[in-house]
């Protein structure tokens, strides 16, 4: 089983950056396909972002051109970088990870992290 822990959320204003972490206990077939889900409160998780085995990179479209997902090997951590928030990206950010790519469904992942909050004001 592998374990995810987020960090990095916090409140900045609107158009300011914030870098999430996520902390990997260990690589593993189960850490294939990493990726960045979110909810804001009243609402569906959503995907944000996600990142394969390789490399490859994929970005909802309310995000593409200011979020940029990456991984560290080495250092065992999934990052994601949002720059230009908007009030709109407020939410709990939760960290996800499986073998293959399952798409933007969250009931298809099956590993979490238990998520930070990111308040961008106005």
């Amino acid at each position: 089983q592998v374990q995810l822990v987020e960090s990095g959320g916090g409140s900045v204003p609107s158009g300011g950056s914030l870098r999430l972490s996520c902390g990997v206990s260990r690589w593993s077939p189960s850490t294939r396909c990493m990726a960045w889900f979110r909810q804001a409160s009243g609402k569906e998780r959503e995907g944000v972002a996600t990142i394969d085995s390789v490399g490859n990179t994929r970005y909802a479209d309310s995000v593409k051109g200011r979020f940029t997902i990456s991984k560290d090997n080495a250092k065992n951590t999934l990052w994601l970088q949002m720059d230009s928030l908007k009030p709109e990206d407020t939410a709990m950010y939760y960290c996800a990870a499986d073998q293959i790519y399952t798409g933007w469904v969250p009931r298809f992942w099956n590993n979490w992290g238990q998520g930070t909050q990111v308040t961008v004001s106005s």
